[in-house]
């Protein structure tokens, strides 16, 4: 368990209790004041382009030996600043998740009781190179009134905290306190080791990042967890797929962003249409310069492809390598994601209603697709404006975690003189 330094610790309590008492105020905070300030950061954003343009461009020229996806990862561009900003503006058109009234009902005695949303508290964010997650988890935590603290890694240091600046800027200009979203300002480990151990400080950590990182939070962490350790996901070509919309499902499940948690790793194909369909699809991937690690019934269609290890269907890639099977129909499918999936999203391809009905009724990941790329699980491409990330855990959350996952509940009790006998 890493030592907590004491400046480490003393900067994350002054920050938290910070935070503490933002949430309070940002628990009771009306709609438009909440979207003002999203609109706000969202302004700021578009203003202080080139400043935030600047700071990454900074962090980019100081990582050393970036891979390809981590370097696509920590890379903002800016359409990708613009995203963010129409991101925030986005969650402020959603409705408000907090106060909403989830379920009503009647005792027999006349006690009407009421189940209703309320904001978890302060939140605290760990996560590595993707700065637009200082938008995103901001943008969330601010809507569904609860504080937070964000604490990027070493690499996007500087990206975060020109981010942070447009977002405080919002906050100021609504009237919020700039203390419900803060950016821890060193890359030291023990600040991490503080927020693990910040149990009454926190009320919830969200770990976004590699395996190393998601593991250590779970382990360490004395305060709750929301989080998901590997996102690898696989496609299935079922016999009843059309060929074209296989391909092309494919092609964009593995190769349109290779390094997020949502891409295809693993490549399940139907015997039955294997040896018409597979070359066609190593062929347009090989195009796009993707890799291969392929089992004996696949390498029997197509010898050259590199011969897969049992680890390489436990491997997230996160890179241009696809893993390869060839399976004997829908249940061979599903135990192979069973022994091998990490529970995060899976899809089927075909064009036969009752197999993906099957398919989906009988996964235990959390997202289930038929005939889409698996890249689609994205909180915004879910509706949820943006997302703090995906969760695979089987209690509170599963997949995007959007404004509603980052409620919880009270009860309202309301009586007419009933005493309990």
């Amino acid at each position: 368990m890493t030592a907590i330094a004491p400046d480490a610790a003393r900067l994350f309590e002054t920050a938290a209790l910070a935070a503490r008492q933002a949430a309070h105020a940002l628990a009771a905070a009306p709609r438009p004041r909440k979207d003002a300030a999203l609109h706000g950061a969202a302004a700021s954003l578009r203003a202080r382009m080139a400043e935030v343009l600047s700071a990454n461009a900074e962090d980019v020229a100081a990582a050393e030996g970036l891979t390809s996806a981590f370097r696509d990862r920590l890379l903002l561009t800016p359409a990708r600043v613009e995203a963010m900003a129409r991101g925030l503006e986005e969650v402020a058109e959603l409705p408000d998740p907090v106060g909403r009234t989830l379920a009503e009902w009647t005792r027999p005695n006349g006690l009407v009781i009421r189940r209703v949303a309320q904001p978890i508290g302060v939140v605290g964010m760990i996560y590595e190179s993707r700065p637009n997650v200082t938008a995103d988890a901001g943008a969330l935590c601010l809507k569904a009134g609860s504080a937070v603290i964000l604490r990027g890694g070493r690499e996007s240091l500087r990206s975060a905290g020109a981010i942070h600046a447009c977002i405080a800027d919002g906050l100021r200009a609504a009237g919020l306190p700039e203390a419900a979203v803060q950016v821890a300002t060193t890359a030291d480990r023990g600040y991490v080791a503080a927020m693990l151990r910040g149990a009454g400080l926190l009320d919830l950590i969200v770990p976004r990042g590699g395996k190393g990182l998601v593991t250590r939070v779970q382990e360490e962490a004395r305060v709750p967890v929301l989080a998901h350790a590997e996102g690898l996901c696989h496609t299935y070509i079922h016999a009843g797929a059309d060929h074209a919309m296989a391909r092309a499902i494919v092609a964009n499940a593995k190769m349109r962003r290779t390094g997020i948690c949502g891409a295809t790793e693993t490549l399940l194909v139907d015997a039955a249409i294997a040896p018409a369909l597979l070359p066609a699809i190593v062929q347009d991937l090989a195009a796009l310069g993707c890799r291969f690690r392929a089992d004996d019934r696949a390498r029997a269609i197509l010898p050259a492809l590199d011969a897969a290890a049992e680890e390489d269907f436990r491997t997230e890639w996160l890179d241009a390598v696809l893993s390869v099977k060839v399976v004997d129909g829908v249940e061979d499918a599903l135990d192979h994601i069973r022994r091998f999936g990490s529970e995060h999203t899976e899809a089927i391809v075909t064009q036969d209603a009752a197999a993906a009905e099957l398919f989906l009724a009988r996964l235990g990941s959390a997202v289930g697709m038929w005939n889409a790329s698996t890249q689609f699980c994205d909180g915004g491409e879910f509706g949820f404006g943006a997302e703090i990330g995906i969760a695979t855990g089987r209690l509170h959350a599963r997949g995007p975690v959007g404004l509603e996952q980052l409620c919880t509940w009270r009860y309202q009790v309301i009586g007419t003189g009933q005493t309990r006998p």
